[in-house]
């Protein structure tokens, strides 16, 4: 007899918390924050699009800096590419769990 084994439940990401950030070492409070509330998949979006700017930046860099930057230009645009990568993955993720669970 085959024992029936439950679907997992949907793990539900929360919106954002109060998260300030930016600090300058001038002693005063942090100068930036992410808003609470904002939806998970907004978050992810905004991530990103900062993640592509991010590796257009030290892609141009790399361009013109000399042989021993270049190296730690490169490794940046490889880490800002699979962060990149695994944030569209979840964005993917989430976006065909939303047509499924809306056709069936």
């Amino acid at each position: 007899m085959k024992k029936i084994v439950p679907d997992p439940p949907h793990e539900t990401l929360a919106p954002t918390a109060n998260t300030l950030f930016g600090l300058c070492g001038a002693g005063h409070d942090p100068m930036f924050l992410v808003r609470p509330g904002i939806e998970p998949h907004d978050a992810l979006v905004h991530v990103s699009l900062f993640l592509r700017g991010a590796y257009d930046t030290a892609h141009q860099a790399s361009e013109t800096a000399d042989d021993s930057a270049k190296g730690f230009l490169w490794s940046t645009m490889h880490s800002v590419e699979m962060a990149k990568g695994l944030v569209d993955a979840l964005l993917d993720g989430i976006e065909a769990r939303a047509i499924s669970e809306r056709s069936g």
